[in-house]
């Protein structure tokens, strides 16, 4: 086999429509275009979603949701997380750095603590959120819940 010949396979090439060359060969005249408007014309382009003139399907559907623009969005950590955490570096002071250097938070997450899960250790957590539940098990275990 040699480059030169290579052929596509059969029936995969289709011969190009040769438009605008005269009545003979059937696409002459308005180059298959039809008579005027839009579409007729040279460097005529339809905008996404155009669907000829028929309501698009975006404005024929009911719209429905909310997104809050100011909503606050938390990592959540759970006691048990903090807790394994605390075994395996043992470590009693947990920080938002002490989370980032273990992969647990990436560098833009605001950290807020739930309860699931038990402190068995004291810690002294300070993060910028807590629950009203997973604070109380932290200061139970003898530890600080602290707001930063």
């Amino acid at each position: 086999m040699k480059l030169s010949s290579l052929k596509p396979a059969e029936g995969s090439v289709k011969v190009r429509k040769r438009v605008g060359r005269g009545q003979g060969s059937g696409l002459g005249g308005t180059s298959a275009r039809g008579h005027k408007g839009a579409q007729s014309r040279s460097g005529y382009s339809r905008k996404r979603g155009f669907e000829g003139g028929q309501m698009p399907i975006q404005r024929r559907v009911p719209k429905f949701g909310f997104k809050n623009i100011n909503r606050v969005e938390y990592k959540a950590i759970n006691l048990d997380t903090l807790q394994a955490l605390a075994d395996a570096t043992g470590s009693k002071v947990i920080t938002f750095e002490t989370l980032y250097s273990n992969g647990l938070v990436s560098k833009s997450d605001l950290v807020k603590i739930l309860s699931r899960g038990a402190v068995t250790t004291a810690l002294e957590v300070t993060v910028k959120g807590f629950s009203g539940a997973a604070k109380a098990a932290i200061e139970a275990a003898g530890g600080k819940a602290i707001v930063g």
